[in-house]
């Protein structure tokens, strides 16, 4: 039952994008013209990832009509070569037909990234088929997710010597890698130091760039800004995301270092761009100083009915406010 109604409900979501886009199909021509990240805007597809997996052809032509200019993939099945059920070469065709591009995809690499293990994901493959679709980034997502509140130095000084490794590998397609933090990266061991700043520091600028996530670094109560001062020119893709007004307590710190994942989750509620608690105009200003090249909208989570309306309201705040 309840997976028949979440069809439905997906489906209906489908089908309401054409009414719903109507009014605004003929808005991007007015849209200001510019060369910024944020002019020419993308969308990390995580964020209506059941959409895209329902119908990903008429997802990401809906994606398009918005007027999005790129997005980043997720979830390759490296076994089949597809992408939600279809194939890179018909991707790359959706994707071209679309007038979109895609400069970023997010790779999974935590069996890479941990010292405890030796089976490791194909890295080889994931260079061939980001090769395929004219990426410019290799990102690995997550740190190794199986025991997040026992994450040492050693770990981090681990997976930052893996991301060398991969960035060798990469280099020779073009291929830089990535890492997209979320907030327990920003966890201070003993002398104050953060896997985060590990990971900045140990690895080397021409092989490994980060891709900042500015809701989770918000969340774990830094600025933005301060890692662009820092670390100059190492956050060249931003995941833009907005934090719910009724949940901006931070959650790194003692009373949550050792907490259960799925509490710390509760206290977590992310809302459209613009409607929050984040100062994006104030963050944007430091773009330069990060080496921003690639702006993506994401949400992990979307509680609007119609998530083609959600990530249009996104999409609209930032190229109105933003975009100048």
């Amino acid at each position: 039952m309840q997976s028949n109604r979440r069809r439905f409900l997906m489906q209906a979501s489908l089908g309401l994008s054409a009414a719903f886009l109507s009014p605004y199909l003929f808005s991007c021509q007015g849209d200001k013209s510019g060369n910024s990240p944020f002019h020419n805007l993308g969308l990390q597809l995580y964020s209506i990832r059941d959409l895209v997996s329902e119908d990903p052809i008429k997802t990401i032509s809906t994606v398009a009509k918005i007027g999005y200019k790129h997005i980043e993939t997720f979830g390759v099945d490296t076994s089949t070569e597809t992408y939600w059920n279809i194939s890179i070469s018909e991707l790359k065709k959706v994707l071209d037909d679309n007038n979109l591009k895609t400069h970023s995809g997010h790779y999974d690499m935590s069996k890479y990234l941990n010292r405890q293990l030796t089976a490791h994901e194909n890295i080889e493959k994931y260079i061939e088929i980001a090769h395929q679709l004219g990426q410019s980034y290799i990102i690995a997502p997550v740190t190794p997710m199986d025991d997040l509140n026992n994450l040492k130095v050693e770990d981090y000084q681990y997976a930052a010597d893996q991301l060398n490794k991969a960035g060798e590998m990469a280099k020779k397609a073009g291929i830089k890698i990535g890492y997209h933090n979320h907030f327990w990266e920003l966890r201070q061991f003993g002398n104050g130091t953060k896997g985060l700043d590990i990971l900045i520091a140990f690895t080397e600028p021409e092989l490994v760039d980060f891709e900042l996530d500015l809701f989770w670094i918000e969340k774990a109560g830094f600025s933005p800004q301060s890692y662009f001062e820092k670390y100059p020119g190492r956050f060249p893709l931003w995941h833009i995301k907005d934090m719910d007004r009724q949940f901006t307590q931070p959650v790194v710190g003692e009373k949550y270092n050792k907490a259960d994942f799925t509490d710390i989750m509760k206290e977590v509620k992310f809302a459209e761009v613009g409607t929050g608690a984040i100062d994006f105009i104030k963050i944007a200003a430091e773009a330069d100083k990060s080496g921003l090249k690639y702006a993506f909208v994401e949400q992990d989570e979307i509680y609007m009915p119609n998530k083609f309306e959600s990530i249009k309201k996104s999409y609209d705040y930032v190229k109105k406010h933003i975009a100048k």
